[in-house]
């Protein structure tokens, strides 16, 4: 990976992409305002058949490593002003933080950028459960 222009590198770990709704459509939507946008999980396998499996294009995929290990290698070889990652659960929290990443909790990105969320069900990101928007209206 080459050092990318502008301000702001976004990662986003595979708990918090099966919380989206559509997250091809949020990925798209990311890679407008983010130098370089990826996405990581320590199960590579699974993480590569979410994304072909719901359209999901990322610009690079950290898959098959631990998040520490992605994250560190993510920040030396992605040169921008700031590296955030996009998490679900305290302990992607704490790793993130230990490696000089900032955190963003997936309900926060998700409200901040007009992303709807699932309520967790199958966790597939297909859309098939309910939607929860941003403003907190239901949709089934």
């Amino acid at each position: 990976m080459a050092p990318a222009a502008g301000t702001m590198t976004l990662v986003i770990g595979f708990g918090a992409l099966r919380r989206l709704a559509d997250p091809a459509a949020a990925v798209a939507d990311a890679e407008n305002w983010s130098a370089a946008l990826g996405v990581t999980a320590e199960d590579g396998t699974e993480l590569r058949t979410f994304l072909d499996r719901n359209g999901v294009d990322p610009g690079f995929v950290a898959g098959g490593e631990r998040l520490v290990n992605a994250l560190v290698t993510v920040r030396q070889r992605v040169t921008t002003d700031r590296h955030v990652f996009v998490g679900a659960t305290p302990e992607e929290r704490s790793i993130a933080e230990n490696v000089g990443w900032e955190y963003l909790p997936v309900e926060d990105a998700a409200e901040r950028a007009g992303w709807a969320i699932t309520d967790g069900g199958d966790g597939t990101g297909d859309g098939a459960d309910a939607d929860i928007n941003v403003d907190g209206d239901s949709e089934g």
